[in-house]
Protein backbone atom coordinates (compact mmCIF):
# COMPACT_ATOMS: atom_id res chain seq x y z
CA UNK A 1 0.00 0.00 0.00
CA UNK A 2 1.61 3.35 -0.95
CA UNK A 3 1.28 6.34 1.52
CA UNK A 4 -1.20 8.67 1.06
CA UNK A 5 0.12 12.40 -0.16
CA UNK A 6 0.73 15.37 1.88
CA UNK A 7 -2.35 17.45 0.88
CA UNK A 8 -4.59 14.20 1.98
CA UNK A 9 -2.44 14.06 5.21
CA UNK A 10 -3.15 17.73 6.02
CA UNK A 11 -7.03 16.95 4.93
CA UNK A 12 -7.03 14.23 7.53
CA UNK A 13 -5.68 15.76 10.40
CA UNK A 14 -2.30 13.65 10.36
CA UNK A 15 1.19 13.50 11.32
CA UNK A 16 3.24 15.04 9.46
CA UNK A 17 6.17 12.52 10.02
CA UNK A 18 4.45 9.26 9.45
CA UNK A 19 1.13 10.23 7.77
CA UNK A 20 -0.76 7.39 10.16
CA UNK A 21 -1.70 8.80 13.11
CA UNK A 22 -4.05 10.96 13.69
CA UNK A 23 -2.85 14.41 15.60
CA UNK A 24 -6.30 15.07 17.17
CA UNK A 25 -8.82 13.33 19.36
CA UNK A 26 -12.52 13.06 18.76
CA UNK A 27 -13.97 15.46 15.87
CA UNK A 28 -13.86 19.10 15.38
CA UNK A 29 -17.08 20.07 16.91
CA UNK A 30 -17.59 17.27 19.47
CA UNK A 31 -18.87 18.32 22.91
CA UNK A 32 -16.07 17.08 24.63
CA UNK A 33 -13.83 20.03 23.30
CA UNK A 34 -10.48 19.20 21.03
CA UNK A 35 -7.47 17.96 22.36
CA UNK A 36 -4.24 17.59 20.31
CA UNK A 37 -2.96 14.51 20.72
CA UNK A 38 0.53 14.81 22.86
CA UNK A 39 2.00 12.28 20.91
CA UNK A 40 1.54 10.45 17.48
CA UNK A 41 -0.11 6.69 17.55
CA UNK A 42 1.91 5.55 15.37
CA UNK A 43 5.15 6.69 15.60
CA UNK A 44 5.63 8.83 18.84
CA UNK A 45 6.20 11.64 17.07
CA UNK A 46 5.84 14.73 20.03
CA UNK A 47 3.46 16.88 18.26
CA UNK A 48 4.08 20.11 20.69
CA UNK A 49 7.72 20.69 19.89
CA UNK A 50 8.91 22.86 22.36
CA UNK A 51 6.72 24.44 25.37
CA UNK A 52 4.95 27.37 23.44
CA UNK A 53 5.17 25.42 20.47
CA UNK A 54 1.58 26.12 18.82
CA UNK A 55 1.66 30.11 20.16
CA UNK A 56 2.34 30.77 16.29
CA UNK A 57 -0.76 28.70 15.41
CA UNK A 58 -2.64 31.45 16.85
CA UNK A 59 -1.44 33.63 13.74
CA UNK A 60 -2.31 31.29 11.13
CA UNK A 61 -5.47 31.35 13.14
CA UNK A 62 -5.57 34.73 12.92
CA UNK A 63 -5.37 34.70 8.83
CA UNK A 64 -7.98 32.28 8.42
CA UNK A 65 -10.38 34.24 10.28
CA UNK A 66 -9.56 37.23 7.91
CA UNK A 67 -9.49 35.03 4.75
CA UNK A 68 -12.73 33.50 5.94
CA UNK A 69 -14.39 36.90 6.82
CA UNK A 70 -13.23 38.58 3.73
CA UNK A 71 -14.86 35.21 1.87
CA UNK A 72 -18.48 35.57 3.83
CA UNK A 73 -18.60 39.24 3.16
CA UNK A 74 -18.00 38.82 -0.23
CA UNK A 75 -20.26 35.70 -0.67
CA UNK A 76 -22.97 38.03 1.12
CA UNK A 77 -22.90 40.65 -1.26
CA UNK A 78 -22.80 38.15 -4.01
CA UNK A 79 -25.93 36.21 -2.78
CA UNK A 80 -27.79 40.04 -2.79
CA UNK A 81 -27.07 41.63 0.91
CA UNK A 82 -26.64 45.65 -0.38
CA UNK A 83 -23.04 47.01 0.88
CA UNK A 84 -25.03 50.05 2.42
CA UNK A 85 -25.26 52.02 5.55
CA UNK A 86 -28.48 50.19 6.62
CA UNK A 87 -27.17 46.56 5.91
CA UNK A 88 -24.14 47.18 8.43
CA UNK A 89 -25.21 44.74 10.96
CA UNK A 90 -26.49 42.27 8.59
CA UNK A 91 -23.00 41.76 7.46
CA UNK A 92 -21.64 42.15 11.27
CA UNK A 93 -23.65 39.65 12.23
CA UNK A 94 -22.90 36.58 9.16
CA UNK A 95 -19.13 37.70 9.70
CA UNK A 96 -19.58 37.13 13.65
CA UNK A 97 -21.48 33.96 13.12
CA UNK A 98 -19.44 33.16 10.54
CA UNK A 99 -16.47 33.37 12.82
CA UNK A 100 -17.52 31.23 15.39
CA UNK A 101 -19.09 28.37 12.97
CA UNK A 102 -15.39 28.27 11.81
CA UNK A 103 -13.57 28.51 15.49
CA UNK A 104 -13.05 24.67 15.23
CA UNK A 105 -11.90 23.97 11.77
CA UNK A 106 -9.29 27.05 12.86
CA UNK A 107 -8.05 25.60 15.78
CA UNK A 108 -7.50 21.92 14.36
CA UNK A 109 -5.81 23.38 10.57
CA UNK A 110 -3.96 26.21 12.10
CA UNK A 111 -1.98 23.26 14.38
CA UNK A 112 -1.83 20.97 11.14
CA UNK A 113 -0.55 23.79 8.79
CA UNK A 114 2.25 25.12 11.42
CA UNK A 115 3.40 21.39 11.72
CA UNK A 116 2.89 20.05 8.18
CA UNK A 117 4.52 23.29 6.20
CA UNK A 118 5.89 25.61 8.71
CA UNK A 119 8.11 23.81 10.93
CA UNK A 120 11.33 23.17 9.55
CA UNK A 121 13.60 19.66 9.43
CA UNK A 122 9.74 17.90 10.02
CA UNK A 123 9.23 15.90 6.97
CA UNK A 124 7.78 12.59 5.79
CA UNK A 125 9.75 9.67 6.25
CA UNK A 126 8.52 6.71 3.97
CA UNK A 127 10.01 3.91 6.42
CA UNK A 128 7.87 4.86 9.24
CA UNK A 129 4.23 4.15 6.71
CA UNK A 130 5.53 0.68 6.23
CA UNK A 131 6.25 0.17 10.02
CA UNK A 132 4.04 -0.98 12.70
CA UNK A 133 2.45 0.96 15.41
CA UNK A 134 4.79 2.00 17.99
CA UNK A 135 3.31 1.47 21.93
CA UNK A 136 4.20 4.81 23.59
Amino acid sequence: MKPISKLQAVIECKCPRCRKGPMFSGSAYSFKGQVTNEYCAHCNLRFEREPGFFYVAMFISYAMNVAEMIAISVAAYVLGVALTYENLWVYVTIIIAGVFVFAPINYRYSRVFLLHWLTPGLGFIPALWEKQTVKP
